[in-house]
């Protein structure tokens, strides 16, 4: 696989998207780092992190990024493999801390486009369901499928998880 290369994780929420995108990781050369989104705002929550973590053991290193993910990218050196579970978390962490959606969506994107490593991306697939009936979950929904679809499109591999199995929209699985 490329040294430097984007690859998009799309699923519903236990879909099995985490799972999938970890074992592509791993396809890579040298020691994994997971760029952590989710936020322990709750016991269930924690818990959830705590069970991701120990299920991926020892063999990653994990840095917290629930904002900014341009600089431990930018840290990290060329070539390492990249983890970034999940940009859903991200952009509700940034609704939620009132940001500008359209200009830190555009802000990621150009900073994986210029990545010297090899990224996988998890993402949440939000447009399957119905038109949110309150204001915000629509704005989110809005800003979620416009990332999306930004990022599938200077993704070289795409891959939708459905039930655990990968349906490949753009690419070829390594």
């Amino acid at each position: 696989m490329p040294s430097s290369s984007l690859a998009l994780i799309l699923g519903g929420a236990n879909s099995g998207k985490s799972a999938f995108a970890e074992a592509l990781v791993l396809k890579h050369p040298g020691r994994p780092l997971y760029l952590a989104t989710a936020q322990a705002l709750d016991g269930e929550m924690r818990a959830r992190i705590d069970r991701h973590r120990a299920q991926r053991g020892a063999d990653w290193d994990t840095i917290e990024a629930p904002l900014d993910l341009n600089a431990p990218l930018s840290a990290e050196p060329p070539g390492r493999p990249i983890l970034i579970d999940c940009v859903t978390l991200w952009l509700t962490n940034h609704l939620l801390a009132g940001s500008d959606l359209p200009a830190v969506s555009e802000n990621l994107v150009q900073a994986l486009a210029a990545a010297p490593q090899a990224i996988t991306v998890v993402s949440n697939e939000v447009g399957q369901g119905i038109v949110p009936e309150n204001a915000m979950a629509r704005q989110f929904s809005q800003a979620q499928g416009r990332l999306n679809q930004m990022l599938a499109q200077r993704a070289d591999l795409v891959v939708q998880i459905i039930a655990g199995l990968p349906n490949v929209l753009k690419g070829h699985l390594p």
